[in-house]
C-alpha cells in the first residue's frame, strides 16, 4: 500500500496544501499555521491489531530505521522518506516509570512518568528533530538549496537541532537568549559545533529574528511552527499508549512553553482513535509556569480571548515563553481532549521537583511544573484519586544541575522544604556516628 502525506493549512476556511518538500511554515494564502495530513484512507486498509503487531514487532528492534520510537511508526510520520536519508540516533522507546512511591504521598493509586528526557540530547525535542533533520536531508539530495539549518531556542531545541544536524553533515545556527539558559543547555550546540549566536532578548525575541533569517529559503526553520517537528513529538501518545498494552490513560499532563508539544500530543492520539487503535481519548492538561502563563490566563476566558505577555524570569526557563507560536493548534487540541490548563509558581514547582526526586527520579523544572499542576488539581478535585495519570517529563535534570544547587543550598527567593544540604564534619568515627543518629532520627520523624 502506497501511504502519503503533506502540509495542509489548520484554517478549515482555506485548507491549501503543500508538498512537504517545499520551504514553507505558514499558509501562502492566509497566512495560518500548517499542519501535516496524511491519507487516513490508505492507513485505513491495514487492521488496527495489525497496526499493533507491527509497531510491536519493531519496537527496541536492530532493524534499521524502525528500533527508533519515531521510525517505527514511520507510515504515521514520514511515509515518502527514504531510509537513507532518515537521521536517526534511536531516538524515543523512553522509560513509562511507575512512580509508586510519589503517587503514595500525593493521593494516586497509579501515577506515570514518561521520561522523554532520557533521550540523545536529553530531552523530548529529539522525538521530532529526527523528522525534521531528516526531511530536510532528503531535500538536499533532491537538489533543495538549504545551506543551514536554523532555531530559536531555550535550550533544549538547540541540543536536538545541533545534534541531529552534526551527525547529518548539515551546519546549524542557534539563536540563544542571553544568559537566559544553563551552562549545560549552552554548552550542547557548541560542542556540536553549531553556530551559536547569544542574543540580547529573551525567546520571544530570538523567535522574531529567527521568523526573518529564514525568508531566506536557503535557510530552513527547525522552530515548532514547522510541523514536520509535531509529526515526530505526536509519537509520545502513542508510545504511552503502547507501552500500557493499548490501554488509555485517563489524564496526560504536559508542561507548555510554546506549545508545540500540545497540538503534537493530541495530534497521535486522534490517529489513534481514527484508525481503530483506541475507541477513547484521554484529558489532556497543560501546565504553565506562572511568570509565563499565557495560555493559562487564556483558558481562565474559556479561550474567548488570548493575550501574548512578556514572560518574567522562571527556573522552568525553557517554557519562558509568553507570545507562544502555536496557540491556534493548542487551544483547538484542549477543546478536543476536555483539556485543563493549570500554572505553577516558582516555589510549587521547585517543590514539587524536589519531591519527586526523594522518590526516585531526578526532575528538570518544567516537569516540576507538571507536577505541581498535577497536584493542585488532585487538591482541586478535578484529578481523581482512582485515575490513572501519565506526567511527562520533557528533559533530563541533568541539564539543570544549578537548579538543584540553588535550591538545596538555599539560594532560591524562598523557602525550600526538601532542602538537603552535605553536612561538613572532622574526619572522626565519632563525628560521623553522631551526624548518623542525628539524619536517622530526623528522617524517622519526616513527614512528607
Amino acid at each position: 500500500m502506497s501511504y502519503r502525506a503533506w502540509f495542509q493549512c489548520i484554517n478549515e476556511k482555506c485548507n491549501e496544501t503543500y508538498p512537504l518538500n517545499k520551504v514553507i511554515y505558514r499558509c501562502k494564502g492566509c497566512n495560518s499555521l500548517l499542519e501535516v495530513r496524511h491519507d487516513m484512507k490508505a492507513l485505513g486498509h491495514r487492521s488496527a491489531k495489525a497496526w499493533m503487531k507491527l509497531f510491536e514487532d519493531r519496537y527496541k528492534s536492530t532493524e534499521w530505521p524502525y528500533g527508533s520510537g519515531i521510525w517505527g511508526k514511520k507510515e504515521w510520520v514520514l511515509p515518502n522518506i527514504h531510509n537513507d536519508n532518515v537521521v536517526s540516533l534511536y531516538e524515543g522507546a523512553s522509560n513509562l516509570f511507575w512512580a509508586e512511591r510519589l503517587g503514595k504521598i500525593v493521593g494516586l493509586d497509579s501515577l506515570w512518568i514518561k521520561l522523554c528526557g532520557n533521550s540523545h540530547s536529553g530531552s523530548f525535542k529529539d522525538l521530532g528533530m529526527t523528522v525534521l533533520v531528516s526531511q530536510v536531508k532528503q531535500m538536499i539530495s533532491e537538489g533543495a538549496p538549504i545551506q543551514a539549518v536554523a532555531c530559536a531556542s531555550t535550550g533544549d531545541t538547540s541540543a536536538a537541532l545541533a545534534t541531529y544536524c552534526a551527525a547529518a553533515d548539515i551546519p546549524s545556527i542557534v539563536l540563544l537568549p542571553k544568559g537566559k539558559i544553563s551552562i549545560a543547555q549552552l554548552v550542547q550546540p557548541i560542542a556540536n559545533g553549531a553556530l551559536v549566536l547569544s542574543l540580547d532578548t529573551d525567546f520571544d525575541g530570538c523567535m522574531k529574528v529567527v521568523q526573518e533569517i529564514t525568508k531566506d529559503e536557503t535557510i530552513y526553520l527547525a522552530n515548532s511552527m514547522n510541523s514536520l517537528r509535531i509529526e515526530g513529538q505526536k509519537t509520545v501518545g502513542i508510545e504511552i499508549v503502547q507501552q500500557f498494552d493499548w490501554d488509555v490513560p485517563d489524564v496526560i499532563i504536559i508542561p507548555g512553553g510554546n506549545l508545540g508539544n500540545v497540538s503534537a500530543l493530541g495530534s497521535g492520539l486522534l490517529m489513534m482513535r481514527d484508525l481503530g487503535l483506541i475507541t477513547k481519548l484521554p484529558r489532556i492538561v497543560v501546565a504553565q509556569a506562572e511568570r509565563a502563563n499565557p495560555l493559562y490566563r487564556a483558558y481562565l476566558t474559556n479561550f474567548e480571548k488570548f493575550e501574548p505577555m512578556q514572560a518574567q524570569k522562571t527556573l522552568a526557563s525553557a517554557i519562558q515563553i509568553g507570545n507562544p507560536v502555536s496557540i491556534e493548534k493548542a487551544i483547538r487540541t484542549l477543546k478536543q481532549f476536555d483539556g485543563i490548563v493549570m500554572d505553577a509558581t516558582e516555589q510549587e514547582l521547585a517543590d514539587a521537583a524536589m519531591l519527586g526526586d526523594m522518590t526516585g527520579m531526578f526532575n528538570c523544572p518544567h516537569t516540576g511544573v507538571a507536577l505541581a499542576a498535577m497536584m493542585k488539581l488532585i487538591k482541586a478535585g478535578k484529578i481523581d484519586k482512582a485515575e490513572k495519570v501519565v506526567v511527562i517529563s520533557t528533559a533530563h535534570g541533568l541539564k539543570f544541575t544549578d537548579f538543584k544547587v540553588q535550591y538545596h543550598e538555599g539560594k532560591l527567593d524562598f523557602p525550600t522544604k526538601y532542602q538537603n544540604r552535605p553536612i561538613e564534619l572532622p574526619a572522626t568515627v565519632d563525628a560521623v556516628k553522631k551526624a548518623l543518629a542525628e539524619a536517622l532520627k530526623m528522617k524517622k520523624d519526616l513527614v512528607v
